[in-house]
């Protein structure tokens, strides 16, 4: 049997604020993300399986990674825990906004390491996570790729 990627791709709002940056990006400020998912793995060859042909199907990716990860970073505003921000972040979600502070600087990069934990995770243990690309604007993105790690 063959081995198959498959990808999909999913699209968040989110907003961030770079800690410590010498640049723009230091102040509070959003990108519309586009994160595309490939894993890989055998198409199901069983003939009584109700998924056969599919390395897994593609509305089961798109749980997992709607839950773990776009539902908690759509329209959110993450933070480093560590930045002084976490005063404008406590005020923004007094008023209701969605805060997210986490243990590392939200960049692309960083971002991308830790959607590859959460999604690894999650995959049935025939699927592996085979890479992942985050897209910040039309032209800057991040990749991550199991074989590198």
């Amino acid at each position: 049997m063959s081995t198959i990627r498959i990808t999909k791709q999913f699209s968040f709002e989110t907003g961030h604020a770079l800690y410590g940056y010498d640049g723009k990006c230091r102040n509070v400020h959003g990108h519309s993300y586009k994160l595309n998912v490939t894993v890989i793995g055998q198409p199901i060859s069983d003939t009584t399986h109700v998924k056969l042909g599919m390395v897994i199907d593609f509305s089961d990716l798109k749980v997992i990674v709607k839950n773990k990860i776009v539902d908690i970073f759509d329209h959110a505003t993450v933070f480093n825990k560590n930045t002084p921000h976490v005063e404008l972040a406590k005020e923004l979600a007094d008023r209701g906004h969605d805060v997210l502070l986490v243990d590392y600087q939200p960049t692309s990069e960083m971002m991308i390491i830790d959607f590859a934990n959460v999604i690894k995770q999650e995959l049935p243990s025939h699927i592996k996570l085979h890479s992942l690309k985050l897209q910040e604007t039309d032209s800057c993105y991040a990749q991550w790729f199991a074989s590198d790690n």
